[in-house]
């Protein structure tokens, strides 16, 4: 029997036979639901769909909206409907309080009062521009959350891959080592190899249940973090299908710092946030210039004193100019032009973050791409190995310390070539993330 560990066999059975493994090593009496098929696809759309972060993140957004609303409200007229009954003695007058002594007279009044601001000089534009910014900024705010939800739906989703493929590499080598186990018992019992034989065999047949019980363990975990990554609420069973063959070249350095600097969300919306911080500056300068608007009042007062008319109305303009407050609008215009230099240093911080995640990251890809074929060599010659240390050990000239040492390189070698290939699906999603292509 040959102990090779067919590469093709590993990376694609290991999604479509992890359900029927995972059902197979349930606890007894426990029945598994019937698994959902997935694709890659189909895992990014259902996170879109569900996942809360992106829900908090729209209704970030939607609130900034309505902050320009209620900030473009001063372009328009503020209409005040008043109802006013009062009862004084005859005569009476207010003496307290005020300057001027007006007589209170019995009344039961109604009427309306409009204000309308006729210019400020540009600082209520300022303040719509300043704040229609903040909503853009927080609109990219949900493209962030979108990318940051797709990342580890991606994530989740080949290290469940990557926990199938080694679940199928364990199962694979517990059968053949129960083998070799089977045989080296049965030749020590004609007396042709030792007890020390059955006890190495053995020895390496529970290593190989250990390792086994640990992916079936890892098996399950990852499943659950596809679930939670999936915006769902408890674990589910899913089977997974195996994704097309992932890119083997990767993007110069440098066009995918180009990208990143014009793609990456974050960096649009500080760059934003930065234009919101000036305007912001700008209005609160304009604190200091005068402000004119309009004001009319009309009503009627069907219950009155003889002196007062039945119908009144009147109108008139107001010009505010300000003076002096006790520095409050300077002190408000260099804080917000501070804040406004703050906002610019913390986009050059930002991008130069982000400069330095795209080289980790396309380093990354790189390592693993690389080790995409290393690891298939070191599998091909573990494989080789081993074939020579069985061969050797049936025909007596090498130890069961050779043939155990040939299995545990064969097993890791598997294992590693199996991880490789999802390993590196990932790096091209955090590299795809990095410069502002995830979404």
């Amino acid at each position: 029997m040959r102990y090779r560990m067919r590469i093709g066999l590993v990376l694609t059975c290991a999604g479509m036979s992890a359900a029927l493994a995972l059902a197979q090593s349930a606890p007894p009496g426990q029945l598994s639901a019937s698994p959902a098929r997935l694709t890659l696809d189909d895992v990014r759309r259902i996170a879109l769909q569900n996942h809360p972060q992106i829900r908090a993140a729209q209704s970030a957004a939607d609130a900034a909206t309505q902050v320009t609303v209620e900030t473009k409200s001063a372009y328009y007229p503020n209409l005040y409907g008043s109802l006013t009954g009062a009862a004084a003695d005859p005569g009476s007058r207010i003496a307290a309080g005020a300057l001027n002594n007006p007589t209170v007279f019995n009344r039961f009044a109604t009427g309306v009062a409009v204000d309308q601001l006729i210019t400020d000089f540009g600082r209520t534009s300022n303040l719509v521009a300043s704040s229609r910014l903040q909503a853009q900024a927080a609109q990219t705010g949900v493209t962030f959350s979108q990318a940051e939800v797709l990342l580890q739906a991606d994530r989740a989703f080949y290290s469940a891959l990557r926990a199938q493929a080694v679940l199928t590499v364990a199962q694979q080598t517990v059968q053949e080592r129960q083998t070799v186990s089977d045989q080296i018992t049965t030749l020590a019992k004609n007396n042709l190899k030792s007890g020390l034989d059955v006890s190495f065999a053995n020895v390496n047949l529970e290593q190989a249940r250990l390792l086994l019980v640990q992916a079936q363990n890892d098996a399950r975990a990852s499943l659950a973090l596809l679930s939670e990554a999936l915006g769902y609420n408890g674990p589910r069973q899913f089977e997974l299908v195996e994704p097309a063959e992932a890119q083997t070249e990767l993007p110069a350095l440098q066009d995918v710092l180009t990208e990143a600097e014009r793609d990456r969300p974050e960096i649009v919306a500080q760059k934003l946030q930065v234009q919101s911080a000036e305007r912001f500056a700008t209005a609160e300068r304009d604190l200091l210039l005068p402000t004119i608007s309009l004001a009319g009042v009309a009503g009627e007062v069907p219950f009155r004193q003889p002196e007062i008319q039945q119908n009144y109305a009147a109108a008139g303009f107001n010009v505010n100019v300000p003076i002096f407050n006790g520095k409050l609008f300077s002190a408000r215009h260099a804080e917000a032009e501070d804040r406004a230099r703050q906002a610019a240093a913390s986009l050059t911080d930002q991008e130069n973050q982000v400069a330095r995640d795209v080289q980790f990251a396309w380093l990354a890809a790189q390592t693993a791409s690389q080790n995409l074929t290393l690891t298939a060599e070191l599998l091909a010659t573990a494989n080789e190995a081993l074939d020579l240390a069985q061969a050797r050990y049936n025909l007596g000239l090498g130890a069961i310390v050779e043939l155990s040492q040939a299995q545990l390189n064969q097993a890791q070698a598997a294992i590693a070539q199996a991880s490789a290939k999802y390993d590196y699906a990932t790096r091209l999603a955090e590299l795809a993330y990095q410069e502002g292509a995830l979404r």
